[in-house]
């Protein structure tokens, strides 16, 4: 299977990982004017679970190192299966939160709160249990991205009113809090070794499909609650799936899903070589990605009054110091 044996190339996948994971949620933002977000998840999670079956059945499977992707799932442990599954079933819960959050008050909003929470709680639970990296560096650059989050929730306060504004910050901050833990879980199921796999372990490539098979299982509690109680506009029904849904809208689900798979598993990959809480920190760097397309492409801040911009922009450096100093903390 593909293995990283390089620093710097694997954090050129942590960009990679950074990109898609913050660009992923355009895709709900073409599809929202006419198709429920619930609708556009389902779509979403066909997404992962294709791209990562597709992964494991070509590069998780060639190559001298490591296990080819079905001797590898065919091996593995009830208890690494189970730790895999509960990370889908948490980072489900916690990416529908998001995906409301998104739906009430736009990208620009949802993913540095959701998701910058979710980079500090993940980088602590992953030193904590795998402690790779200098930590003051690490942790400088985790309380620069904090200072990030609240510098954003100002910026948030002035373009808004009313209950939107409520529950557009409760719904990022319990997504970013369970955002933060679902990772660990999944990096608990893998062989510390890449290259030789720990008997009873997976790969990264059959842990992210475990993964995400946990994801699709838990979409039918979870999604299905957000389908009939919405936290914003109409209820829908698996009914309106089938007769409202046009091949364009499936596509572009399942695109987004696809998007966000593809960052997934090159993370995976690069932890290897990084370390899972800075390879994880840097992924979360798309926080500063999502919001570049809210501020500059979907103008969420276009209306808003006079000193918002100069928020804005102390966020991005706060967020571009914090992530510096994560990528550095594994070279000193």
């Amino acid at each position: 299977m593909f293995t990283v044996d390089s620093y710097p190339v694997a954090v050129l996948l942590c960009v990679v990982t950074m990109l898609c994971w913050g660009s992923w949620a355009n895709t709900q933002k073409m599809a929202s004017k006419n198709w429920g977000f619930p609708l556009f998840y389902w779509d979403y999670t066909l997404g992962i679970i294709l791209l990562s079956l597709v992964f494991g059945l070509t590069i998780g499977s060639v190559g001298e190192d490591g296990q080819a992707f079905f001797p590898n799932l065919l091996q593995a442990s009830a208890r690494v299966i189970f730790l895999a599954l509960l990370g889908g079933l948490i980072f489900n819960i916690a990416n529908l939160l998001l995906v409301a959050a998104i739906d009430i008050a736009g990208m620009a909003i949802a993913f540095p709160i959701g998701i910058g929470i979710a980079l500090v709680a993940g980088v602590i639970v992953n030193y904590v249990a795998v402690p790779v990296g200098n930590a003051t560096l690490l942790f400088i650059g985790v309380g620069l991205v904090t200072g990030a989050i609240i510098v954003d929730a100002l910026a948030y306060k002035r373009i808004s009113t009313g209950s939107s504004t409520k529950k557009g910050i409760i719904s990022s901050v319990s997504a970013g809090i369970l955002m933060g833990f679902f990772y660990r879980f999944v990096a608990a199921s893998m062989s510390p070794d890449y290259a030789n796999i720990e008997k009873g372990f997976l790969t990264p490539y059959t842990a992210v499909f475990v993964f995400a098979i946990g994801i699709f299982l838990s979409n039918f509690l979870f999604n299905t609650f957000f389908m009939y109680k919405p936290v914003s506009g109409a209820k829908v029904s698996y009914k309106d799936y089938f007769k409202k849904g046009t091949p364009r809208l499936h596509i572009i689900g399942m695109f987004g899903g696809i998007i966000w798979a593809i960052g997934m598993l090159l993370n995976m990959i690069a932890a290897g070589k990084a370390g899972f809480a800075i390879s994880y920190g840097l992924g979360q760097g798309a926080t500063m990605v999502a919001a570049i397309w809210g501020v500059f492409i979907w103008k969420e801040f276009k209306d808003a009054p006079k000193g918002t911009n100069s928020l804005i922009w102390l966020m991005f450096l706060l967020f571009a110091a914090g992530l510096s100093l994560i990528i550095i903390a594994k070279t000193v």
